[in-house]
This record gives structure tokens, C-alpha cells and sequence, in this order.
């Protein structure tokens, strides 16, 4: 075990040291600097300013400037950042390892307290490992330069009532990078969950599924695109509690080098009316609703972002 984290750090300090190289080739100035950042639905800030010591490989993480802690959930203890940098930096290892806590050994990390990553102990915080994680690995990522946004968020759905309870995550596009176009119709980065089959669904819950499907054209342009979203619609058969809990449904996942941004997602319920019409309404990103027998929810969910300028605009 001690070999093995020690691999993870020289791997971590040797890819550190090599970027620094590579972005800051002519300077003999013992530190590299790099900045990023980027914004939750509510305006609330995520900033990181990357300090590398282009020697050793050592390098300081410091979120000083992002925004307050929220009166809401998606706040996020420190676990969830340390967490989004050492998958992030295993992403971007030219090497397979084992990820394991060697990875932060070279790290130095520094986050204001009561803000949105350091919230005081009575915040919300549910949110914080299924969206604001998302976007913490979102600027890690675009302080690296390493692709384009993906769909930052998980489109965490649930229904039920005093009865049963149900609950997934739904899939995105996956940004571009330097060489590849981002994958559709799959989760992003530290989401892990499958989806239940259509046939075990609608077999073990009063829903019918309606639609599940890619979302054309939601991925941004680029040299190499950015992945598509998918348009997902339940139909229930009776009264239940429906909730929605998403992000990039005002700030869309962002291009890198001219690459477009993929497309925001949007929520919309859809209301079955004694005429048989049926009246659409945006839920917005984050909300919970009853809905009547032959009501509907129809899910669009983000595409990634582009990488490099669009061919049409090359020459």
C-alpha cells in the first residue's frame, strides 16, 4: 500500500510539473499560476486559483472568491471538494492507477470558511454532493484546460407517496477535449448510477415511460463536439409528490479554445386538463409538485460543451 501511494504521488507531481512546463515554457520563475471559475444557477461563485511549484510538483488549490455559504442545499463540505480534485487529477494522469489518497499528498488546499465549500454546520448540504460537486470538477478541469464542460449536474428525479419512494439520476452529454468528441447520453465524471430498465419500471411503479431518447444537437460545435443531453418524459397513473433537483438551467455547460456551449436542460411538467388539452409548464431547476393521474414530467438534460473553434469558422 505504501508503494502504491507513493506511484500516485509521483504520478500526481510528475503530470503537475509537465503541464506547468508545457503552459509556461520560457519563464524561470519558480511558480505557475493558473485561475478559473464559474457559477451555480444562482449566481453563487466558484473560483479557484492553482499555484504550482514547477520543482517539486507541489501545488496549493486555494477556492479564496467563491461565493457565500446559501439558505439552501446545495452547499458542500470540504469531503466533497477533496474529493473532486483527486478524481480530477486521476483524470488527468497519462497513467492508470488506483485511486487512493497518495493523490493529494503534493496538494495544499486552502477554502474560505462559510462559503459554499466550507459551510457552517447546521447548512444544507444535499445538494452539495450531487450538483455542486459537479461544477467544483467543472472548474478544476477548465483551470487545467483539460475539456469542455460536461452536463454539471446528476437531474436527480424522484416520485412517490406515502406508499413508495423512487429515485435516479438521469444521463447528459459529456464535454470535448483536445482529441475526442464527448460522449452522449451518459453521466459525467463522478456519477456512478445506472437507470432502471423501462420494463422494471413500469412493472413495479404507477408510471408509464413516455420517451428516452438523445437530445440531437444539444452538445456544443467545435473541432470536437460536445456530447448530447436526452429528453426523458414519465407519465403517472395516479396522484403523487414528484421533486426535481438539477443545474445548467440558466448557465450553459461551457466551450474551451472557441468551442461552443452545450445546451441548458429544462424541467417542464405537463398537466393532463378536463378538455383533454394539456397545459406545459417550466418547473425551473430545483422544485416539487403534485401531480393528477395522466399528468406528465418531461426531463431535457444539459449537453457538454465544445472544444476548439467550429470547422465553419476556421478559415
Amino acid at each position: 500500500m505504501e508503494h502504491i501511494q507513493a506511484n500516485a504521488e509521483l504520478a500526481v507531481r510528475t503530470m503537475l510539473k509537465t503541464f506547468a512546463a508545457q503552459n509556461d515554457p520560457d519563464s524561470h520563475a519558480p511558480l505557475f499560476r493558473v485561475q478559473a471559475d464559474d457559477f451555480m444557477d444562482n449566481g453563487s461563485r466558484i473560483n479557484l486559483n492553482v499555484t504550482i511549484n514547477k520543482r517539486n510538483g507541489d501545488a496549493r488549490f486555494d477556492f479564496s472568491g467563491t461565493g457565500a455559504e446559501v439558505y439552501g442545499n446545495i452547499n458542500a463540505p470540504p469531503s466533497i471538494t477533496k474529493s473532486a480534485i483527486i478524481y480530477s487529477l486521476r483524470c488527468m494522469l497519462a497513467q492508470d492507477i488506483p485511486l487512493n489518497e497518495g493523490c493529494l499528498v503534493p496538494v495544499d488546499l486552502y477554502i474560505e470558511p462559510n462559503s459554499l465549500l466550507s459551510p457552517s454546520p447546521a447548512a444544507g448540504v444535499v445538494g452539495g454532493n450531487v450538483l455542486t460537486s459537479q461544477r467544483i470538477v467543472d472548474v478544476i478541469l477548465k483551470a487545467f484546460r483539460a475539456c469542455g464542460a460536461s452536463q454539471g449536474d446528476m437531474n436527480n428525479l424522484t416520485f412517490g407517496d406515502g406508499t413508495f419512494g423512487y429515485y435516479e439520476t438521469i444521463a447528459g452529454g459529456a464535454g470535448a477535449g483536445p482529441d475526442w468528441h464527448g460522449r452522449s447520453g451518459v453521466h459525467t465524471h463522478m456519477t456512478n448510477t445506472r437507470i432502471t430498465d423501462p420494463e422494471v419500471l413500469e412493472r413495479r411503479y404507477p408510471v408509464i415511460l413516455r420517451q428516452f431518447r438523445l437530445r440531437p444537437a444539444s452538445g456544443g460545435k467545435g473541432t470536437y463536439n460536445g456530447g448530447d443531453g436526452v429528453v426523458r418524459e414519465i407519465e403517472f397513473l395516479r396522484p403523487l409528490m414528484v421533486s426535481i433537483l438539477s443545474e445548467r438551467r440558466v448557465l450553459a455547460p461551457y466551450g474551451l479554445f472557441g468551442g461552443a456551449s452545450g445546451k441548458t436542460g429544462r424541467n417542464e411538467i405537463i398537466r393532463k386538463q378536463r378538455d383533454a388539452s394539456f397545459l406545459v409548464q417550466n418547473l425551473g431547476g430545483k422544485n416539487s409538485v403534485s401531480v393528477s393521474a395522466g399528468d406528465s414530467i418531461k426531463i431535457f438534460t444539459p449537453g457538454g460543451g465544445g472544444y476548439g473553434s467550429p470547422p465553419s469558422l476556421q478559415h
